[in-house]
């Protein structure tokens, strides 16, 4: 039975329009059984946030996969998180900043959980099971969505809470507010435009980090083909393969690791 424990973990990806979940065979990267959903409460309010994991805890936990099993979880949220604490809020009440958010999950399903930064989560799955899990060096992996998050990953280690969209760039405060997927949409520029809004940012990161790889991620991935020729940097630019599912992936493995 031992054996079987170890091979699994749960993670519950915390979003600004819903909360996902599932079991994950950690040997594969892949989820066992059905993924689970509920729409994040409005606002994100910490009690109703509390209340929406512990309902998809319970429902991962109602599977048959799930029976019997006592396994690590792994949570991730659009946050800054450091020791447990979450120290920013991205789609989420202002009142999570400063918040013991690991503890709060922990007495809410009533044992340990690790927590990470969602943008962390997801890059670590993809590097351990998705497009980069070959490279044993350095990759920066870029959720293209509402904004711009970041994470940064060496010989599969994390360096968490990198927040390299809010880079300050050409004269702009706040690099993501300029070039995220959101903006593109919002703004009706042409893949070929946002290209050129890509471009200097993932120059930038080349010049300062030297990666191996870029990564993106994010749901505008989907339509790569239309813009990655168009970012023009010295380095490979791939695309995720895990995509809706990394962050749960990535939650769970950093769970079943006790990562802090």
């Amino acid at each position: 039975m031992a054996k079987k424990q170890d091979r699994f973990a749960i993670g519950i990806d915390i979003g600004g329009t819903g909360i996902k979940g599932g079991l994950v065979d950690l040997r594969k990267g892949a989820l066992v059984g059905e993924r689970k959903k509920v729409k994040t409460p409005k606002g994100a309010p910490i009690p109703a946030v509390k209340n929406a994991v512990l309902e998809v805890y319970n429902e991962i936990l109602s599977q048959k996969e799930a029976k019997g099993l006592d396994v690590p979880v792994g949570i991730c949220m659009p946050s800054v998180v450091r020791h447990g604490v979450s120290y920013s809020a991205a789609n989420i009440d202002d009142e999570w900043i400063g918040y013991p958010a690991r503890e709060a999950f922990a007495d809410a399903i009533g044992k340990q959980v690790s927590l990470v930064n969602d943008a962390d989560a997801a890059g670590y799955g993809e590097v351990r099971f998705g497009e980069a899990a070959d490279n044993i060096g350095s990759v920066i992996v870029l959720t293209l969505g509402t904004g711009i998050g970041s994470a940064l990953i060496h010989d599969g280690r994390l360096f968490p809470n990198s927040e390299l969209g809010h880079m300050e760039l050409d004269g702009h405060e706040d690099y993501e507010r300029f070039a995220s997927s959101k903006v593109r949409e919002n703004e009706g520029l042409s893949f070929e435009e946002w290209g050129k809004r890509l471009t200097p940012y993932f120059q930038k990161l080349e010049q300062l980090l030297e990666p191996d790889e870029f990564i993106i991620s994010g749901g505008i991935s989907k339509q790569a083909d239309d813009f990655l020729h168009l970012i023009e940097v010295g380095v490979p630019v791939k695309v995720a393969k895990l995509r809706n599912n990394a962050g749960i992936i990535g939650a769970a493995l950093l769970g079943a690791e006790n990562w802090d």
